[in-house]
């Protein structure tokens, strides 16, 4: 028995991952349109932007997904959703009032390489006539390898895209079936081909473990197919089995999941098969070569953590264009609406499509900057970090009594006023931030369990 994974079985419970503190179960419809409008109006001149644009649309849907996304084999609802995706980016760029540089894109979904090489063009076309794109931004775009064409590549080439993602999850048949996910694999290496014929040669691969069928081995497995294709990162996600959440997860039979036990051997077994082929742990979840520019980021204490999750973009604010997509500014956070109805009326009358969101109080900025520094770094010196923010340490008392307990786990090594995650139990991590967050009360139906 791993004693590592005893403790973290004694302490499993609903977690969030900390993409963002306050977490969005905690947004409310307290920040509407116009608020949001004040924040976008308030930005500085010297602040720049990254844009996360959501495509909710693929062809067909995984089980496993968690996103905010439908099925569809037509492509006229894309087609309209894009006029107003095109006026959203319009609507926010008026409320900016200024043409910001923009240091960072990324296309997510959904499948946003579902979108045709021409409406790529237009709103990649539209966000540079709104915005400054830099040079040097980092221009990203997930891609579902079955849809992939030379078409559509040579249109992200010439919109410079210079990384892309590539939903992979498993390479084996029967787990394949039993997340509706059929992809061969001679499909995935054709894809990566030619995006790398196109000269884009920073290439990630997403896998995932806890589903259906999977074993340590097959895991072991997975990685070894994935360091044959040759990516720069690889990240290794678990499932979250949520089917309150998502109604297609009821489809996955959950008699085949395997159990937090054998979820802890499964990273695991992923994290040591990935050191063999050379890849450094970043975070929680990534794993890069060394000349990735996401180890310089965690080596130089530069990364951060997004919505998208481990980035090596520094811009100050995000912004979210599509439907359910999420803004982070220094003032607060912004939800658009999560259904389409809501979203195309709201921008038909020329407003902000905002649900709901979160203003940040200065509490809030101090236990977010705790909560991305243990997310990023895994350790931090409370003492100096709480200086730095013109606070005593003393404040956080409570979580110090929270802490200890992991700590009597061997899951967190307190020394001082240094508290470190312990030497593999990374997904102790989660349990550290919990502790400073002053928002979090048990809730299963809203976030995922650490194993």
């Amino acid at each position: 028995m791993n004693p590592i994974h005893n403790a973290l079985l004694r302490h499993n419970r609903n977690t969030p991952r900390y993409t963002s503190y306050p977490t969005a179960p905690h947004f409310s419809d307290a920040v509407t349109a116009e608020t949001t409008g004040g924040w976008l109006a308030g930005l500085g001149d010297d602040e720049d932007l990254s844009l996360y644009i959501h495509i909710p649309y693929c062809r067909k849907m995984c089980w496993y997904c968690g996103c905010n996304t439908r099925a569809t084999r037509k492509y006229s609802p894309v087609s309209h959703y894009m006029e107003y995706l095109l006026r959203e980016l319009k609507l926010t760029a008026a409320a900016i009032g200024q043409k910001k540089v923009v240091s960072h894109i990324h296309f997510g979904g959904g499948s946003p390489s579902m979108l045709s090489p021409q409406d790529f063009d237009r709103i990649m076309q539209a966000a540079r006539a709104r915005f400054t794109v830099s040079a040097t931004a980092e221009i990203a775009i997930e891609i579902d390898p079955r849809e992939l064409t030379e078409a559509k590549v040579a249109a992200y080439a010439k919109a410079g895209v210079n990384r892309v993602s590539f939903g992979i999850q498993d390479f084996h048949e029967d787990v394949q079936c039993a997340v509706n996910r059929r992809q061969p694999f001679y499909k995935v290496y054709d894809a990566i081909k030619l995006v790398r014929t196109y000269g884009i040669d920073t290439i990630n691969l997403d896998l995932l473990y806890g589903l259906p069928h999977q074993t340590a081995e097959k895991i072991k497995a997975n990685v070894n197919f994935a360091q044959a294709l040759e990516p720069t990162r690889v990240t290794l996600f678990g499932y979250a089995h949520v089917p309150w959440m998502k109604k297609h997860m009821r489809l996955i039979d959950e008699t085949a999941l395997p159990g937090p036990r054998e979820r802890l051997e499964q990273f695991d077994a992923g994290a040591e098969q990935l050191a063999i082929h050379g890849y450094q742990p970043v975070g929680l979840d990534h794993f890069v070569k060394p000349e990735d520019p996401m180890l310089a980021a965690l080596e130089n204490h530069t990364l951060r953590r997004n919505f998208q999750g481990y980035t090596t973009d520094k811009a100050s604010n995000l912004l979210g264009l599509g439907v359910s997509a999420i803004s982070a500014l220094n003032q607060g956070y912004y939800q658009n609406y999560a259904d389409t109805r809501s979203y195309f009326r709201m921008i038909d009358e020329d407003i902000l499509p905002v649900a709901k969101g979160k203003a940040l109080s200065q509490e809030d900025r101090l236990r977010r900057s705790i909560i991305e520094e243990l997310m990023c770094y895994g350790e931090i010196d409370l003492d100096t970090h709480c200086a730095g923010h013109n606070v005593k340490a003393n404040m956080f008392a409570t979580a110090f009594d929270d802490l200890l307990i992991l700590a009597k786990d061997d899951l967190v090594t307190i020394k001082g006023s240094r508290i470190s995650v312990a030497t593999g139990a990374s997904q102790a991590v989660r349990l550290v931030c919990a502790a400073f967050d002053a928002y979090l009360a048990p809730a299963p139906a809203q976030h995922a369990q650490v194993a």
